[in-house]
């Protein structure tokens, strides 16, 4: 069974300092709460760059290539018309639908992938917000979560009071 071990602490440093103590001993997935980006986060709980940005530029690299040369075949080949005697491939007219097809493939993209990663729609409900003092995670509170199995958790409740914790919550996953 899944238990989380909350810690709130007082100062940014304490946090990241705790997460990467946390991370060094292993054994629990950890996540950072607050109100506010923290800087230093990602290298503290060892996030790896996401890929999503990559691919949302080769999406709308391709919906562009992709409308410009429909554009270009419908306009130019297979339904030519004259129309204020422009010549067959006017490259500033397929500019609006190329820029469209772009942007279009771009967020499909993104949306698609955001699903894959996380095989889904995220949770409603997570165990973290059963702790009532968390709530100042959104206002002011600094907060890191260790996801551990249900043995370990009094080890990590242990190791966050002496890092530092100012409050430490164990909540099983099931309440």
């Amino acid at each position: 069974m899944k238990t989380y071990v909350l810690g709130e602490f007082g100062a940014e440093a304490a946090l990241l300092d705790a997460a990467r103590t946390l991370r060094a001993r292993g054994g629990a997935t950890l996540d950072l709460h607050s109100p506010y980006p923290l800087h230093g986060a990602e290298e503290a709980l060892g996030l790896r760059r996401s890929t999503v940005p990559l691919v949302a530029l080769v999406a709308g690299i391709t919906g562009a290539v992709s409308g410009y040369l429909l554009q270009w075949y419908t306009v130019g080949y297979d339904w030519p018309l004259n129309v204020g005697n422009r010549p067959p491939h006017s490259a500033p007219a397929f500019i609006p639908v190329t820029f469209e097809l772009g942007v279009l493939f771009s967020a499909l993209s993104i949306f698609v992938g955001l699903l894959a990663v996380y095989f889904g729609f995220p949770r409603v409900h997570h165990p973290v917000f059963e702790v009532e003092a968390f709530r100042s995670a959104s206002i002011d509170g600094l907060w890191l979560s260790a996801e551990v199995d249900g043995g370990d958790a009094d080890a990590v409740a242990a190791e966050l009071r002496r890092l530092g914790a100012r409050q430490v919550s164990v909540v099983p996953e099931g309440k």
